[in-house]
């Protein structure tokens, strides 16, 4: 019979054995997860030991990471749990979360489990392109852990953006302390219990309380890494409670992001596109579409063809955190000149119940607050550019640049993309290849800085570390200062770095004179 865990009064088979099994030179810790998973009274001893904790230090990044990409097989047999932990009123299709956090984060698991070590690995600095006065030195650059990291999640995609953040923390071999979202509490959890069902300690790995003081008070104890994904506004106070102890942050923040139409776009995709963004996780998606930016000649085609298929979609829970904010923006909208084009909106519904039907607001300009907020609802603001040039400035010149689509031929596309200051870029499409295991994911402005998710975010949990070894008797800056030294160097300055053949040259001639003087 299959060793099997007890969860909360149900036996649940531990398919995170077979990612132990592959792992070689660990025998001792993997007896130890085996008789963790196997034995639920002894879950506690094992977990908080001295002994488990220093073999787990003792891991190699390959080591580590092997067991990271297990957690993938732990996760789908407790998928429907986690399906279930994940409903709300902006999660009411179950196949979102599948779609939009198990199969990406597993994704990223086997990711890290795969390639992980290899980014992890050091690099050595050899004699290739050394410079001259280094002759014998040669150095390795290591990548190793930060310490403790401190994950802030979030509520609108409470396994991917936490689970990512954790599992690249942990390959890289840090301490990991999670804060889960308020209302994200029951998937942190299990997301939390299938890592230490995969052989993460405890104490290597642990789930803090929901409540904002369990993020106050991580921070004031000290941690080396903070990593949030939420509000600009939360940023700003993390941000402002992490100064006293210079932690590092990594933000990932709201987005208020602009899909542009080309001439020549196909309008049909588009269309598919728009409906897609702001429908899916009751357009709770930093990455929603929010404005349209329309070129004269194709605006009022495009903007009545997209009102007959938004009319037809229903109604979104929108979250009780953005409500009043968004009726306000809608509000100072409407007040300004924005047109509601299909005349479903009710504010005070909105405001009471949080149900909102999809809202295209039309002749929406620059200068209205909505065009440069982070709205987490249905709102799709129809702007009027002249041209590409003054699309790509609206788009720059927005607060918040975390991403935007273009939409049209694709190298005229791809021109375009090129040109906008924002984090991610997609053509003919949004959202979904962000999802990619290999591709970072970060913003610029208001929508954050630094980068979580593919290799440049797992580099982003550890830190620098550099060993260089000398090698041979030649150490010529150890020996007493001689005369000729600044005439010699100085040569030597213009032989190697000097601009043209004749310039190098005479710095080799002032070389020679120096050691003739010497």
């Amino acid at each position: 019979m299959p060793a099997r865990r007890v969860s909360e009064g149900r036996n649940v088979a531990p398919r995170s054995r077979v990612g132990l099994a592959v792992v070689p030179g660990i025998g001792e810790y993997r007896h130890a997860v085996k008789r963790f998973v196997r034995d639920a009274r002894v879950t506690k001893v094992l977990a908080t030991s001295a002994t488990v904790a220093s073999m787990w230090n003792q891991l190699s990044s390959r080591q580590r990471c092997r067991i990271v990409g297990s957690i993938a097989g732990a996760l789908c047999d407790r998928s429907d749990e986690l399906i279930q932990a994940c409903a709300s009123p902006q999660r009411t299709d179950p196949v979102e979360t599948i779609t939009s956090e198990l199969l990406p984060l597993c994704a990223a698991l086997k990711f890290l489990g795969k390639r992980g070590a290899k980014i992890l690995a050091p690099r050595r600095v050899g004699m290739s392109n050394r410079p001259a006065w280094l002759l014998g030195v040669h150095s390795v650059v290591h990548r190793v852990p930060l310490g403790t990291v401190l994950v802030l999640g979030t509520w609108n995609y409470p396994l991917l953006l936490p689970g990512v953040q954790v599992a690249q923390a942990i390959a890289a071999g840090n301490r990991v302390r999670l804060k889960p979202a308020l209302g994200a509490q029951r998937a942190s959890q299990i997301l939390v219990e299938c890592f230490h069902a995969c052989g993460v300690p405890a104490d290597q790995l642990v789930l803090l309380d929901s409540d904002t003081s369990a993020a106050v008070n991580a921070i004031s104890e000290g941690v080396d890494l903070i990593v949030l994904t939420g509000a600009a506004e939360t940023g700003r106070k993390v941000l402002e409670s992490a100064a006293p102890t210079l932690s590092a942050s990594i933000m990932e923040l709201s987005g208020c992001d602009a899909v542009i139409v080309l001439p020549g776009a196909d309008e049909q995709r588009l269309i598919a596109a728009l409906r897609f963004g702001l429908s899916f996780n009751a357009s709770a998606t930093c990455i929603g579409p929010r404005r349209l930016l329309v070129q004269a000649a194709n605006h009022e085609v495009l903007v009545e063809r997209l009102t007959t298929v938004l009319a037809e979609m229903p109604p979104v829970i929108v979250h009780p955190a953005a409500r009043r904010g968004v009726a306000d923006l809608v509000a100072q909208a409407l007040a300004a000149g924005a047109v509601d084009r299909l005349g479903r909106y009710d504010p005070m519904q909105l405001r009471e119940q949080g149900a909102m039907y999809p809202l295209l607001l039309d002749r929406v300009t620059a200068d209205h607050a909505i065009a440069s907020a982070d709205v987490f609802a249905p709102v799709l603001s129809v702007m009027g550019a002249r041209d590409i040039d003054h699309a790509v400035d609206l788009v720059n010149a927005c607060p918040y640049r975390l991403a935007a689509s273009v939409f049209g031929p694709a190298a005229e596309a791809t021109g375009v993309a090129e040109r906008l200051d924002v984090g991610t870029v997609t053509i003919n499409d949004l959202i979904a290849p962000t999802a990619d295991p290999r591709l970072p994911f970060g913003g610029r402005g208001q929508s954050g800085f630094g980068v979580t998710r593919g290799p440049e975010g797992l580099l982003a949990m550890t830190a620098a570390k550099v060993i260089s070894r000398r090698r041979g008797s030649l150490a010529p800056h150890l020996r007493p200062r001689a005369a000729s030294d600044q005439e010699m160097l100085h040569g030597a300055l213009q032989m190697l770095h000097g601009a043209g053949f004749q310039k190098r040259f005479a710095g080799l001639r002032r070389i020679v004179r120096s050691v003739k003087k010497t």
